[in-house]
């Protein structure tokens, strides 16, 4: 009798622990894509990322650089003071009307051959908004100046 119950016991512990692993592999699978990483120009430029890892990059948009393309597509250029990345957009949207030289933005996409590939571009939504990961890029280069009250 004590040997059966030790023996249900330890099944359902077992039961428990799988159970577990499960829902772990499956809660990761379903986030992986979900999963972005913020990087600056200056960590881009420095650590490269690779070719297959989708990341964000944000930083301001160089004044002079944006270059009108075919149809949606346009190439600018992304600083935080310290390093500039090129970014061509290849989406399939408009590019967002706040979406300036000199402001702050964030792509998401791919870094290709020295050039990063952005297939989604977010401008900041109002006069006076940068994105958080940006401020601090910004600030990490000593760059940043806060916004006229």
């Amino acid at each position: 009798m004590r040997g059966l119950k030790k023996q249900r016991r330890i099944q359902i512990i077992a039961m428990a622990v799988v159970g577990l692993i499960i829902a772990s592999v499956t809660i990761g699978y379903a986030l992986r894509d979900g999963i972005n990483f913020f990087y600056s120009p200056t960590q881009v430029v420095e650590n490269p990322p690779s070719e297959k890892e989708e990341f964000r990059i944000g930083g301001l948009v160089v004044d002079d650089s944006i270059v009108n393309g075919e149809g949606f597509a346009f190439q600018f250029v992304v600083t935080d003071g310290n390093a500039e990345i090129p970014v061509a957009y290849i989406g399939n949207e408009p590019r967002p009307d706040l979406f300036k030289e000199g402001e702050g933005t964030v792509a998401t996409g791919y870094y290709v051959n020295n050039v990063f590939q952005a297939h989604t571009i977010f401008a900041k939504h109002d006069e006076t908004y940068m994105p958080v990961e940006v401020i601090d890029a910004l600030k990490e280069q000593g760059v940043y100046k806060e916004p006229d009250a």
